[in-house]
């Protein structure tokens, strides 16, 4: 009697992600230098190479009044360049993020025996929820990505590269059909972890977006972190009910 071999084929790459929503997830993903220096560079354009990786970063002494933290903060000294990524899911006030940007520019008066600003400033500010209507033009914004520059321009439109410093809002829930190929991969790396997080749509021919999906893949969260990510998920909770009273 023949025997009955069944053979099960596996994927070859299966991943069942952890939430970029969750604070906990994003941070062990984006701290990643491999991930952090290929999401600059597909995002910004840019090559970096960071002294380190920071989490919560403040400066000491503080700027002014408001006292704020960097999500993720990096430097690349020789080349002179700062990098803030900012994730927030609740609070779509462009005010805020403004006011990082610009306070990680005039942190650098303080070293600075004149009114130059040596390193270029990138804040990326990622969104993981719908816009909300914007309080001050009563509009409502459906763009994948919008790019804030300093750079002044002259009467016929051509802008002068005095400054550099950019200010970068990405909202993964709204699907551009033309936005490129090095914005989408991260852009629905991002949403399918949140909206499709066991069947995951995402380039894994983009190396640093395999990476970060390894990284967050459900085998590679450890039981510490498990725990982490479900009291920052219990104070979001509470955060959210206090602002809708």
């Amino acid at each position: 009697m023949a025997s009955l071999f069944i053979f099960v084929i596996k994927p070859q790459h299966y991943y069942m992600l952890a939430s970029l929503d969750n604070e906990v997830f994003f941070k062990k993903a984006f701290t990643d230098e491999i991930v952090f220096k290929a999401f600059v560079k597909d995002i910004i354009g840019i090559e970096i190479e960071p002294a380190k990786i920071e989490t919560e970063k403040a400066f000491q002494p503080r700027i002014g009044s408001i006292a704020f933290k960097y999500d993720i903060f990096a430097e690349d000294i020789k080349r002179r360049i700062v990098v803030e990524i900012q994730k927030v899911e609740y609070d779509h006030n462009f005010d805020r993020f403004l006011h990082y940007h610009l306070q990680a520019i005039t942190e650098q008066q303080r070293t600075s025996d004149d009114y130059s600003v040596e390193k270029t400033v990138y804040t990326i500010v990622v969104m993981t929820a719908p816009y909300k209507v914007n309080a001050k033009t009563n509009e409502l914004y459906k763009d994948e990505v919008l790019v804030s520059a300093l750079n002044p321009k002259n009467l016929k439109g051509i802008e002068r590269k005095i400054f550099n410093h950019e200010l970068i809002f990405l909202n993964p829930n709204y699907n551009g059909q033309d936005t490129p190929q090095n914005y989408r991969d991260w852009l629905n790396l991002i949403y399918e972890s949140i909206h499709n997080p066991q069947n995951p749509q995402v380039n894994t021919n983009n190396a640093g977006v395999k990476r970060a999906a390894e990284i967050v893949n459900y085998e590679n969260i450890s039981p510490e972190e498990w725990e982490e990510a479900k009291m920052e998920a219990s104070k979001r909770k509470v955060i959210t009910l206090e602002r809708e009273e």
